[in-house]
């Protein structure tokens, strides 16, 4: 029975690793599109229709690409579509969702000092979330606003903004900013599923039918396109803030958020002029270390007080702290990890406790037991060798507390 602790987090790794794969193909199949479309040169010598191609070499070879705004004369026999990517890197990334904040969610979604939710309340908040973000953002896509396309980046910067506002003040630190990425990551896969990929079926059928294909239809992809390549960069690092107490657990933590998506847009502006140009503004990069100063100073900012009472345990946490072995394995915990894992860390130089973990009260031991189990217990992850040797007897206190409070249920 213990040993489902062990399987479950190799599944949690393997989806994972899944999901960074996948996302390593999107991102770089995007950022490769863009880079090319940037750089077509007009030419005399390009088909009818053609607005530019690109000659490159790579890899031995040659590559001599040619693009067609609307469509070629002629629909070639052989045609790759770019979207497996795009699915395949959301579907992994929504089932690590479900594994990790949904499954564990008592744990790494519910914050009991933001507000009372059941588990069942923050699953709903967090998928409806999704789904109406999307919703909101097709519908101002498919308004005037299209028409106007700064305007509309401009609204969709301030949607983001609210989302990472309303995300802390329901969930964990570590699950709103996660949340915020599945949120933008989902306006950019549904980009790709709802609009990019049918209009370009449209198209494609136009031709098979011998009509001309109407220019439009590109035009709405061009649109949906640009939105994805600025939200990539901060969708990757929200997806690595949980590793980070310093972007995830402090009291700007929504501001900081918000903030790295003005980074996308100065990171990308560079490397898109780049690309058309051949030199990039290197203002942009003047900007970037501005704002990633502002989020240090912002992130250094006293935080709230962290309570140091017990908090409401559910059943089965409850259940862990009563199990036999507990307070030996309490104290084992108390005695190597909370110099570091403490509201206010002894350890020099830590100003927050390591991935905002705190392992200071019987709660807090017993909400984090399984982690506790696998890092101290199971493994020799924590705490770390070359800053405390832990008595090998007191890994075992936490492994013999928890494989028998898992046996008892």
């Amino acid at each position: 029975m213990y040993d489902l602790a062990i399987i479950w987090d190799w599944i949690a790794f393997a989806v994972r690793w899944l999901h960074v794969i996948t996302a390593m193909a999107w991102i770089g199949a995007s950022f490769y599109f863009i880079a090319l479309d940037l750089m077509l040169k007009p030419s005399d010598a390009l088909p009818r229709g053609a607005h530019g191609e690109e000659w490159e070499v790579h890899g031995g070879g040659f590559y001599h690409t040619v693009k067609y705004l609307v469509a070629p004369d002629r629909l070639p026999d052989h045609l790759t579509w770019h979207k497996w990517q795009s699915y395949a890197t959301w579907l992994s990334g929504a089932a690590l969702l479900m594994i990790v904040y949904w499954v564990g969610g008592e744990l790494y979604l519910i914050d009991p000092s933001r507000a009372r939710l059941e588990l069942w309340q923050g699953i709903v908040i967090s998928a409806a979330s999704l789904t109406l973000g999307w919703l909101a953002y097709d519908a101002m896509c498919r308004s005037r606003l299209s028409d106007r396309p700064s305007l509309l980046m401009l609204l969709l910067f301030g949607i983001l903004v609210a989302m990472s506002w309303g995300y802390h003040q329901v969930f964990t630190g570590r699950a709103a900013l996660l949340h915020l990425g599945a949120f933008t990551a989902t306006i950019m896969t549904a980009n790709v599923f709802f609009q990019i990929m049918p209009n370009q079926r449209i198209v494609v059928a136009d031709l098979k039918a011998g009509r001309s294909p109407d220019a439009k239809y590109g035009k709405i992809a061009k649109i949906r396109s640009m939105h994805n390549n600025y939200l990539t960069l901060p969708v990757v690092f929200l997806m690595l803030s949980n590793h980070y107490p310093l972007a995830f657990a402090t009291e700007n933590a929504w501001i900081i958020a918000a903030l790295i998506f003005l980074t996308g847009v100065t990171i990308r502006h560079y490397f898109n002029t780049r690309h058309r140009t051949g030199r990039g503004p290197h203002w942009t990069w003047a900007a970037t270390v501005v704002i990633m100063l502002v989020i240090a100073w912002l992130s250094a900012r006293p935080g709230p007080i962290l309570a140091e009472e017990d908090v409401a345990l559910t059943p089965r946490q409850s259940q862990l702290a009563s199990a036999d072995g507990f307070e030996e394995a309490y104290l084992a915990v108390i005695g190597n990890c909370s110099m570091c894992h403490a509201r206010e860390p002894s350890w020099e130089g830590l100003r927050w406790p390591p991935k905002g973990v705190i392992l200071e009260t019987r709660s807090d031991v017993a909400r984090h037991a399984a982690r506790i189990y696998l890092q101290a217990g199971r493994t020799h992850a924590m705490p770390p060798p070359n800053a405390f040797n832990m008595d090998e007897k007191a890994r075992q206190q936490i492994a013999a507390w928890y494989i028998g409070a898992r046996r008892e249920r």
